[in-house]
Formats: structure tokens, C-alpha cells, sequence
């Protein structure tokens, strides 16, 4: 099977996925297996680049549970800063890090963070995405998925490398995605360095209450486990 005829089928792949009755863990797990059968050679290269990832220890030292979130300021889709003293004067907030609006994983993500964002606003909580495309590609995704919440841009992954997140894709996964992912023209650098997808609840008092980071970015934090933290 040619390259481009994969390509459609994951797409399609992840089409079926927005009418399935599931989980995002069950979600995720799906196009996994669908990649897995369709493209043995990527699934593993992921493997070898997660067993990497998890060897180094690769987003342990990101902020813990218990610990202050570091601050930021950094801008939206529309180039409005945003900061976290600003999101926390407002109530509770959801930070979650993702590797691109080009990323399937990271669109199951979102569209899951979107309903849940449905359910925690009338409680005052927010979620607010970061991610380290260009304006165009973030407000792309923003519109395409109508997410209700920010989309940062975090350029050249200034803020997830402050907290450890941010990790070299490596030789074998830039070859394998070059001519595929423009990631240089989605960052506007040729580094091909991603944040480890990550998220923290952090409390109005700034304090971090949980986290979820995982080098391996076909899973996520369940939406349950987030509505959950958010709402203690």
C-alpha cells in the first residue's frame, strides 16, 4: 500500500473515531491499533523512541503534585498574552501541553477536552492548551475543533523546556516524518524538539493538586481523572 493511500485510511481511521461511544483512552487505543496495522515500521519507531524517552527518565523532573505551577505569559491564537496569575484569578485551570494541531493524538485530546470544558465551566473551571505551532496552525485547530478554550503558542517550547518537558524527536523519527509533518514550517525552526504531552491542575492558589506526564503521547490524562482533580 502507497504512502498516500495510508494516509487516508488513518484519516478515516480518525474519522470513525468522533461517532464511537468511548473513552479518549479508548479512543487513543483505537488509532493506535489502526496505525500499528497499517504502519508497522512508524509503531515501531514510536516504540524504540519511547523506550528511549523512558530510559533517560524523560519528564520526571517536570513539576510535581504539591509543588507552585511555574508562571507564564504567552500568546493566544488571537496574540492576546495570557498569563496563569490571570487564568487562576478566574478559578481552577487545566494546563495541558501538546506536540501540534498536525498530531491525531493531540486532536482526540482536545476534541475530548472540549466536551469536558462543557462540563467544568460552570464550576469555574478553565483548560487551556499549549503548543508550540505558529499562529496560523493554532488558530486552525482552534477553529476547525472549535475549542472553547485558549490555545498558547508556545515558540521554540520556551515554557516546556523551563519544565522539562521538552524532548528531541531523534534522527530516525525526523527521517520517518520529514516529507510528511512539516514540523520546521509549523514551529518556524528546524530544532524538531516536542513537548512530552503533559497535563497539570493547578489549584487557585497556584499549587499543583495533579499531573499526568507520559513520553509515550498515544496516551493522555482520562477525562475523568481530570474532571475529578478540577472539582476537589
Amino acid at each position: 500500500m502507497d504512502v498516500n493511500a495510508i494516509r487516508t485510511d488513518l484519516e478515516q481511521a480518525f474519522q470513525r473515531l468522533g461517532d464511537m461511544d468511548a473513552s479518549l483512552e479508548e479512543q487513543l487505543r483505537a488509532f493506535s491499533d489502526a496505525t500499528r496495522q497499517m504502519r508497522p515500521d512508524f509503531a515501531e519507531a514510536v516504540d524504540r523512541l519511547v523506550a528511549r524517552l523512558s530510559e533517560i527518565g524523560a519528564g520526571a523532573s517536570a513539576p510535581q503534585p504539591g509543588e507552585e505551577m511555574p508562571p507564564f505569559h504567552l500568546p493566544d491564537e488571537n496574540m492576546h498574552i495570557v498569563s496563569l496569575g490571570d487564568l487562576l484569578a478566574k478559578g481552577p485551570v487545566a494546563i495541558t501541553f501538546h506536540r501540534g494541531h498536525w498530531c491525531p493524538y493531540c486532536r482526540i485530546n482536545i476534541n475530548a477536552l472540549t466536551r469536558a470544558q462543557e462540563e467544568i465551566a460552570p464550576e469555574g473551571g478553565q483548560i487551556v492548551a499549549i503548543m508550540p505551532e505558529r499562529q496560523m496552525f493554532v488558530s486552525e485547530l482552534k477553529s476547525a475543533g472549535r475549542v472553547p478554550f485558549p490555545i498558547l503558542m508556545d515558540m521554540d517550547n520556551g515554557y516546556a523546556l523551563s519544565l522539562n518537558l521538552a524532548i528531541w524527536l531523534g534522527a530516525e523519527m525526523q527521517q520517518m516524518l520529514s516529507g510528511h509533518r512539516d514540523l520546521p514550517s509549523f514551529q518556524g525552526n528546524d530544532s524538531w524538539i516536542l513537548p512530552i504531552p503533559a497535563t497539570f491542575v493547578v489549584g487557585r492558589n497556584g499549587i499543583i493538586t495533579a499531573r499526568h506526564v507520559d513520553p509515550d503521547y498515544r496516551r493522555r490524562m482520562a477525562i475523568e481523572e481530570l474532571l475529578a482533580a478540577m472539582r476537589s
